[in-house]
């Protein structure tokens, strides 16, 4: 068990690297001009899919009838509504702004278990909500630009994309006692396809196709890392680990993409995003103190 834990671990940690990275890989594409957000995320979801049906031949499962309401909801948010918002928020916002905003994730968590899985909140929990809301909300209105690389609509879609994802960590964990983790993805997204094609299939004829070797190996990037093996990769952890713990890794993300934009020369890091960093950091810590307990 221990070992599986430590797995857990280091298969989480491995997702919000790629997920670091991936911020501006999906960045370059879509304002390259070379495939508008929706279309993005068609293409995205698309080539997942087939990926996790062909792992799947190999873990056939046959779904109960009276889970397939749940794991139409984990389709809706952990993929339809999660993408959606996410690639139209990243077009509109900083890389570094939406890592930050998307570290309120542990927070959502927390208040959803509570009022979904029945979780008490305890003292510091409640202090490490209002703490970390407090920081999201300071660097959401310090963005007052509504052009260029950062927006506030941006930066309140990354803030939806994260609530929504929240509630897909917290919905998707009963579904993980009864099937193996790739027959739940495979579900998860093959519903999540249906809610993102009336979006994606307008835009399709917006893809400019004259691309060049860096953008189409950024697009294998996000299909392949950053949602066949990043979704796999949160799965499994889910599995033997709770929803919070889960989402607390993401606080890494932050650190991780600020060092590849600063490095990169992409952006520069601001102060007012670190003293915002710190309060949401400091409101994640006290949301994830004593979250090791088995969710049923």
């Amino acid at each position: 068990m221990k070992q599986k834990i430590f797995y857990a671990h280091l298969a989480i940690f491995g997702a919000n690297l790629i997920y670091a990275i991936n911020y501006g890989f999906a960045k370059d594409v879509m304002n390259g001009g070379y495939v508008p957000p929706f279309a993005f995320i068609l293409l995205r979801v698309v080539g997942a899919s087939f990926l996790f049906w062909m792992t799947s031949l190999f873990f056939y499962e046959k779904l109960s009838k009276k889970d397939i309401p749940r794991f139409i909801l984990c389709g809706i948010f952990g993929v339809t509504a999660n993408q959606l918002m996410f690639f139209s928020g990243l077009e509109l916002t900083s890389t570094i702004h939406a890592s930050i905003i998307m570290v309120t994730s542990p927070i959502i968590v927390s208040i959803l278990s509570a009022l979904i899985l029945n979780e008490k909140l305890q003292t510091q929990k409640v202090m490490g909500i209002i703490i970390g809301l407090i920081g999201a909300i300071l660097i959401i209105m310090e963005n007052t630009s509504d052009s260029g690389t950062s927006g506030i609509k941006g930066d309140l879609l990354i803030f939806l994309n994260a609530t929504s994802f929240g509630l897909y960590l917290v919905l998707v964990k009963p579904l993980m006692f009864k099937y193996s983790p790739i027959t739940v993805i495979k579900w998860v997204f093959t519903f999540g396809f249906m809610g993102v094609l009336p979006f994606g299939i307008y835009e399709i004829q917006d893809v400019n196709w004259e691309m060049n070797n860096e953008i189409i190996s950024k697009i294998g990037f996000v299909i392949f890392f950053t949602t066949y093996l990043c979704y796999l990769f949160n799965i499994f952890g889910v599995k033997h680990v709770s929803p919070t713990i889960v989402s607390t890794y993401i606080y890494l993300q932050p650190l991780l993409t600020s060092f590849i934009a600063v490095f990169s020369g992409r952006e520069e890091l601001e102060l007012k995003g670190v003293i915002c960093s710190i309060l949401i950091f400091a409101g994640v810590y006290l949301v994830s103190i004593n979250t090791d307990k088995k969710i049923n």
